[in-house]
């Protein structure tokens, strides 16, 4: 698969746990949010069901990707849409659970809906029944009895192939978005899924995956990330950026070149593309951030001290019961050898850092294995 699916553990992220720890622009983000949360994601790895959106994601992601395979002049509404089946059974076959779960996830919903009346079907008109003679008529209170009867008999819930195909039809609304907003005829990618790899000065290792990298015929570079949600308000939009400064920080590093322009293309509602132009000297003054972060990580590994932050995240966390923020109890702190080894490593030998170039077109999911 080109895109992690969540929750799923393929080869390439069972390969990463033998690597040495890095930072990459999720975890970073999570132990700005919540250290305790970093900690359950980072080094506990506790598992986490995957959400009918979250996989939509990843789905529209691979399509996306799978697109530039195309010849250009093939890349058009009608193949992108095909594509959306093959890749859908492709994850079924490698993740069957996590097909089951969204699919619990939409009958939920289908349920919930049924029950508040919010989704109500309307029933076809039945035929009349013949007129029966006066001696055969049943007494008024006997035919209310048998109509509220009737009334009550509950609905079978949906099976899944009746959700399916709206669920995936979403998908496809999804890729409409995305070719009113760019047309992929008109340029070549350099790089898909880039896998970016690389050590700060200071000793931080980073490591994430960007989903597109451009670059213009004056060597000028684009960094692309799609987000299959709506535009985000202000603190939404200010992670996003986060993630992004975080990836043209990486290829300052590796390529000694700011890039261009750092363009976020939104496929939810309305659909929208924000750019944002970053500069080297602000680009190292984000530097001094991963460095306070990475060093708060060591120092919450040295003491076992991640401690939970309360915030509107807390409503959708998995791992809530576990929180003492919320009188849950997490498990003992396992330790992070890895961790340590890597810090040893650092400090006594060259860092093994690894251009984006040298990987080319890195498949292998997001950068939920790092750090």
């Amino acid at each position: 698969m080109p895109a992690t699916v969540p929750g799923a553990a393929p080869a390439e992220e069972a390969a990463e746990e033998r690597r040495r720890p890095a930072l990459s622009p999720s975890r970073a983000a999570d132990f700005k949010q919540c250290p305790l949360l970093y900690r359950f994601r980072a080094v506990d790895r506790l598992p986490e069901a995957p959400s009918a959106a979250a996989l939509r994601g990843t789905l529209v992601h691979a399509v996306l990707e799978r697109l530039f395979d195309l010849p250009a002049a093939e890349r058009v509404p009608a193949r992108a849409k095909a594509l959306v089946g093959v890749v859908w059974a492709e994850i079924a076959e490698e993740a069957p659970e996590l097909v089951a779960a969204v699919l619990a996830e939409l009958r939920e919903r289908r349920a919930a809906a049924d029950t508040d009346g919010s989704d109500q079907v309307a029933q076809p008109e039945q035929p009349a029944e013949p007129e029966q003679p006066a001696e055969a008529e049943q007494p008024v209170e006997a035919v209310a009895a048998e109509q509220i009867a009737e009334a009550e008999q509950p609905v079978p819930p949906p099976e899944a192939a009746d959700l399916l195909p709206g669920w995936l039809a979403s998908a496809e609304t999804l890729l409409d978005t995305y070719f009113a907003l760019e047309d992929p005829r008109s340029f070549e990618p350099q790089s898909r899924e880039l896998l970016v790899e690389t050590e700060l000065s200071s000793g931080v290792p980073l490591r994430g995956y960007l989903d597109r990298l451009d670059v213009d015929t004056e060597g000028g570079l684009r960094i692309v990330d799609y987000k299959t949600g709506a535009a985000p308000r202000e603190a939404a939009e200010a992670r996003a950026l986060f993630q992004m400064k975080f990836y043209a920080l990486a290829l300052l590093e590796l390529r000694g070149t700011v890039p261009e322009q750092l363009r976020l293309v939104y496929l939810g509602e309305g659909g929208e593309e924000l750019t944002y132009r970053p500069e080297a000297g602000e680009l190292r003054r984000f530097q001094r951030i991963l460095e306070a972060i990475w060093a708060a990580i060591r120092e919450a590994d040295r003491t076992g001290d991640f401690r939970p932050r309360r915030g509107p995240g807390c409503d959708w966390c998995a791992h809530r019961a576990l929180c003492p923020a919320w009188d849950g109890t997490p498990p003992p702190y396992p330790g992070w050898p890895e961790l340590r080894a890597a810090a040893f490593t650092s400090s006594g030998t060259a860092p093994d850092t690894v251009s984006g170039p040298a990987h080319g077109d890195a498949h292998g999911g997001g950068a939920s294995s790092a750090a």
